[in-house]
């Protein structure tokens, strides 16, 4: 089912648009983000087909189905919330029966831990694109031998330096395993063979060195160090670095990289903005969507702010979360039988 099929069938409760558009914090870069709830026709639903949600490539239009969007309500979900509390000007559509949904029904003390929990997330997300925007790595992989080492004496050198200060070439190495020591080897080179040993890796893609049968009487001329633990690691980095590159909003991107603080600046708004509506909302025991300090959290956005400084905002604004939880007169969950009769009190008049 397409988001064209839901409104072409008639199967839409609820419209709106959401993100930056609903905070009242859009640029002229921003998207138009679509959020909805529709509903499956009778022999779906009860089939074998039932479809939660349904999306666009991009993510920017997702639609939920009556019973997930409820089963996301019952867990104070951020966005779903955020949805039911929309601004009036963002509501494209709203069929009779929701309005049988009232915000306030689904506003508890749980949203200390759906909202600010998440929010603190983001900071270690924003912090966590530092390396990517900072230190952007080649597009050649390095190879396993960039990760080998030669022992000498009590020190080490890489190896590819000291293959190549003695002309040697790895090809023509042969690696022995040592008994009960992880990543050391014998290092043995056979100059004239026609065929030698079957060396240090096989090509520059393998993930790890080879190993190769030698002669009992061969002589040992080192000993060779495989870091496997680094070069692991150094390949997870390297497939996240260049799924990002691939994934990245370039307009996003520059931007970052224009303004040099080090984080993802659209990232550290949304947390400041995640922040002070929980306290608001554990405080007034209202959901404001639309925030009336664009200004400030716009200047976040640009980079105009340390992230120490964001930090430290973010820290005492978790203090106060936690001194308006103490003093909130918000439920300290949602009745879930009061939500569950509302699903099936709507389903029964929609089918």
């Amino acid at each position: 089912m397409t988001i064209k099929e839901i409104k072409d069938k008639g199967l839409l409760l609820f419209e709106c648009i959401s993100g930056s558009r609903a905070y009242g914090l859009a640029t002229s870069k921003s998207d138009t983000d679509l959020k909805g709830v529709f509903y499956l026709p009778r022999s779906e639903f009860y089939g074998l087909s039932y479809i939660p949600q349904v999306s666009d490539e991009r993510n920017n239009e997702v639609y939920y189905e009556l019973g997930r969007f409820m089963d996301l309500l019952s867990k104070s979900n951020p966005n779903i919330l955020e949805m039911l509390a929309s601004p009036a000007d963002c509501i494209l559509y709203k069929h009779p029966l929701m309005e049988r949904l009232n915000i306030k029904t689904f506003l508890s003390k749980n949203c200390k831990e759906t909202f600010g929990g998440y929010a603190i997330t983001q900071v270690r997300k924003a912090k966590g694109l530092k390396k990517k925007i900072v230190n952007p790595m080649p597009q050649k992989r390095a190879s396993v031998l960039d990760f080998c080492y030669m022992l000498e004496g009590n020190t080490s050198a890489a190896l590819k330096s000291w293959l190549e200060k003695r002309n040697y070439s790895q090809e023509r190495c042969g690696l022995v395993n040592i008994p009960h020591v992880k990543g050391l080897f014998a290092l043995f080179y056979d100059a004239e063979s026609k065929t030698p040993y079957k060396g240090i890796v096989v090509n520059e893609n393998s993930n790890d060195v080879s190993l190769s049968s030698v002669p009992k009487d061969a002589q040992v001329i080192g000993y060779v160090f495989f870091n496997a633990e680094s070069y692991s690691m150094y390949c997870k980095e390297f497939k996240e670095y260049w799924d990002w590159v691939d994934q990245r909003n370039e307009d996003r991107y520059l931007d970052n990289k224009q303004h040099g603080k080090d984080y993802d600046a659209k990232n550290m708004m949304h947390t400041i903005r995640l922040l002070q509506v929980t306290e608001e909302l554990l405080r007034t025991g209202e959901l404001q969507v639309n925030r009336s300090n664009r200004e400030e959290l716009l200047a976040i956005r640009s980079g105009k702010f340390e992230y120490s400084v964001l930090l430290e905002q973010a820290e005492a604004l978790i203090q106060q979360i936690d001194f308006a939880y103490e003093q909130s007169t918000l439920p300290e969950s949602i009745d879930h039988q009061k939500l569950e009769n509302s699903l099936i009190e709507i389903r029964k008049e929609l089918y």
